[in-house]
């Protein structure tokens, strides 16, 4: 398993619900996604990102330690996510993304989010969440609906950030780089 890069026309894509019967066969899938998300240093990875066209996101947002280390992985797993409601303040605030390395991105995004998935056992669960918690949802899920960071930049905008973007690759950028000067 690895994660997929932009400009891959997967990213784009649409995800499809997880029927049921098919929850048991992701586990296996989901638990090696969480895997591949702390090995790239990521709080979040949806099944897109893999080549997986299902509803399907894993999401830690345990605060990392001084050398960027997860200490307790506490991943929480989200079968056919749907946004139950989104509120409070719109803030603008730098995105990375595992799928497109090497840049961030200011994107726009509620500060809470109240979300309803199943979990790997097939159960219903609703979260609320505020601040980078409730980013990070918004993001994961905007790759369920087939839309990437350069979506939410303004198209004028969006040439300069795609050339940011090719110069990153160029230069070598992996996932979980968030700038050049990290991935050195």
């Amino acid at each position: 398993m690895h994660i997929i890069l932009a400009p891959n026309p997967v990213l784009r894509e649409k995800s499809k619900p997880v029927a049921l019967d098919e929850i048991a066969g992701l586990r296996a899938t989901a638990l090696q996604m969480a895997e591949l998300m702390y090995q790239s240093q990521g709080c979040g990875l949806a099944a897109p990102q893999v080549g997986l066209g299902k509803r399907l996101i894993v999401i830690d947002v345990t605060p990392p330690d001084e050398e960027g280390v997860v200490p307790e992985k506490d991943p929480v797993f989200y079968i056919n996510p749907q946004v139950k409601r989104l509120w409070g303040e719109k803030e603008v605030d730098e995105e990375g993304c595992l799928s497109i390395p090497g840049i961030q991105v200011p994107i726009e995004r509620y500060n809470n989010i109240k979300v309803e998935a199943l979990d790997l056992n097939g159960r219903r669960f609703t979260v609320e969440a505020e601040g980078f918690h409730a980013r990070a949802l918004q993001h994961e899920l905007d790759h369920l609906e087939g839309t990437t960071m350069f979506e939410h930049v303004d198209p004028i905008a969006r040439i300069e950030v795609f050339k940011e973007y090719e110069a990153a690759l160029k230069a070598g950028a992996k996932p979980g780089d968030t700038s050049m000067e990290q991935g050195k």
